[in-house]
Formats: C-alpha cells, structure tokens, sequence
C-alpha cells in the first residue's frame, strides 16, 4: 500500500505559497454559441455554435460544452481550415497571462483538432515552433494515447512533445498540468511527479488545473484515499483568492468520494463545507456564462448527492443554458438529457431524479478517459 501520507506531504508543502492574484480567473463574457430552439434540435448544435460541432448537443435553449465568446468564432474559423484564429487566442492569453482560459482553449482546441485536423496541421508546419501551436500538439498526443489499451507506453512516447510546449513560455502552468497529467496516465513515480508539481506550483500557484492533476494522481495512488485528497485539497482553496478556481477543489474531492463507493466514511462536516465554499465562489462569478458552468453543474450534482436540493436547483438557474458533460457523463451515456432530466425533477415536473440524497459512498461509475 501507498504511504499516502509520505505522498502528500510534499504537495502540501509546496502547494501553499504566499497569497498572490492570478489573472484570468474571471468570466469571459456571454457565450459565442447561439440559443436555438425547438425544432433546430441536435442538428442546428454545431451552425448554431459557429463551431460545425464546437457545441456537443442542444436541447431547446440548452447547450451542451458551449464554447464562450472568445473561443466560438476561432472554431468557426478552424472548420474552415483557418488556424491564425487559433493562434493569435493563444497567443493572447499569454501576453495577459490568462493561464485558466488557456488551459480551458489547449483542451478543446486538441479536441477539435482531433476530429477535423486540417487547420491543426497546417498550423503545425507553418509555425512549428509557436508555443501555442506546440501546447495543443502535445495534449492532442496525450489525448491520442490515453485512449489506447497501450496507454502507459505511448504516453511515454510523447514526453518530447510535452518538453517541447514546456520551453515556449517559461512562465505558462498549462504544459505542466499536461505534464502532470501525463505522468499519472504513465504511471510515473511519486518523487518525478513531486518534481513536477513543485515547477507547476512556481509558475501559477493557484492553477485550478494543475491542482485537479495533482488531486487526481493522489487518488489514483491510493484508491479510496478521500481524506487524504481533502487534506490536499482544502488548504490549497484556503489559501487562494476568493474568485479563483481552486475554490472548487474540495467539491471536486467530494464528488470522488461520492461517486467512487470505496474508502473510509468523510465526516458530513468536510462535505458540506467542501460544498459551501464552491457555492461561495459561484456567488462570485457571472450568472448565465459558459465560463464557470462546468464547476456549476459540478456542484449542483453534490448539493443534489447531499440532498440540499433547493441549492442545487439554485445552480442549474445560475448556470443558465449551459450544460456541461462533466459530471453527467459519469452518470449517464446521454449527459445532456440526464441534465435535462434532473433540473426538471428539480422543478418539480418530473418526479425525482436519478441521483439519491447521500447514504454512505455512491455506487460506482463508469471510467471516461483523463
């Protein structure tokens, strides 16, 4: 068994640096994909989203994954094989150092580029060495290879691409959460991964990002490990400004716990108050804006698993039209209409829903890749 403790020390060490403002944890704005409704359905998603499938699905005035302002129009202009878009938004949010909205772009612009690579490719052999370019390379390679039964080998093969995004901007956390991430799916030893998370935490130490790598990789060293990942987690939201990200850590610890059915009993004290502090921080962000809809939909699964349930219902009118896959998606093969399903059982139209107050751990749920 892991000395899980031994383990986390470290990252409570080095998680906890001098109180400092990040940039670029702030919303963004209304979102770039359109509302439709009624019969425009799934098929008017992508049109409607100026992203030929940027938004996953719609459902009435529902969207799925919907990128915000900033980001639809450059998938727009990807669809068309234009990829300066894509490369000037990056390029943005490093000069303003906006590490969380760069984080959040690398992903969906590798998952875009993963179904329609034209654009990706020509970016890549006219600018090979833009940083931005590089970024979405290497977490486009890590999303390839985690998909493989081979994962842990061809994860190891693409070390050089992550070194390669690493050197662009010595300052971005973003190729270091990839790193992270990379050393969990490559089963990498706890001493490497020390290494680097303690470069991570240098460059941005409130990164929402490169702290859900970390928790992640705490809980995949020690399977039910949940305390231990709370003991992580609730020190480095205390020590972070009230609007950032790293707010949610402990709910997202919470939702392991609940969903996981394995370990010791957490004290409904530490849920609640897990809770409580992300319902603190969504007080803090923008009502109706793709940007902090995930961490929305997030913790209104927790309130509901916590049978807090007009809280929850307060979430999903805070979230608005945005529906995220994370967390239905651990649920449910359809997350937008397990969505759909609970606001309305919340509403009271329907019943109740799927998910049942807390009694113990939750059952378990479906593996969904990284």
């Amino acid at each position: 068994m892991v000395d899980t403790m031994a383990l986390l020390l470290p990252f409570l060490r080095s998680g906890r640096p001098a109180r400092t403002a990040v940039r670029g944890a702030g919303a963004v704005g209304a979102s770039g994909a359109a509302r439709v409704s009624g019969a425009a359905g799934a098929h008017g998603a992508a049109g409607a989203a100026g992203a030929a499938g940027a938004s996953g699905a719609f459902d009435g005035d529902v969207l799925l994954d919907a990128p915000d302002a900033r980001l639809g129009p450059v998938l727009v202009a990807a669809a068309r094989g234009e990829h300066a878009p894509a490369a000037a938004l990056l390029a943005a949010t490093a000069e303003y150092a906006e590490w969380e909205h760069r984080d959040r772009y690398v992903r969906r612009l590798a998952a875009f580029a993963r179904s329609r690579p034209d654009w990706f490719r020509t970016w890549s052999a006219t600018a090979p060495d833009d940083p931005g370019a590089l970024l979405v390379g290497a977490q486009l390679a890590v999303d390839r290879a985690w998909d493989s039964p081979a994962r842990a080998e061809l994860l190891r093969q693409v070390s050089p691409l992550i070194t390669a995004a690493a050197g662009g901007d010595h300052r971005d956390p973003v190729p270091w959460r990839l790193a992270l991430d990379h050393a969990r799916g490559a089963r990498a030893g706890h001493r490497y991964f020390e290494e680097l998370w303690e470069a991570a935490v240098r460059r941005a130490p409130h990164h929402y990002g490169c702290h859900v790598a970390a928790l992640r990789y705490l809980a995949a060293s020690w399977h039910g490990a949940h305390r231990e990942c709370l003991d992580f987690a609730e020190p480095a939201a205390q020590d972070a400004p009230a609007d950032a990200l790293v707010q949610a850590l402990p709910v997202r610890a919470v939702f392991a716990y609940l969903t996981d059915g394995c370990g010791p009993e957490v004290p409904r004290a530490r849920l609640d108050a897990a809770a409580d502090r992300a319902v603190a921080l969504s007080s803090r962000l923008p009502a109706a804006d793709p940007w902090p809809a995930q961490i929305r939909n997030l913790l209104a699964y927790v309130l509901l698993r916590l049978a807090r349930r007009a809280e929850a219902l307060e979430q999903l009118r805070l979230t608005g039209p945005y529906a995220t896959s994370f967390p239905w998606e651990r649920v449910s093969e359809d997350p937008l209409g397990h969505f759909l399903r609970v606001r309305e059982a919340l509403r009271g139209a329907s019943g109740e829903p799927e998910e049942r107050p807390l009694r113990g751990h939750g059952g378990p749920v479906r593996s969904l890749g990284h």
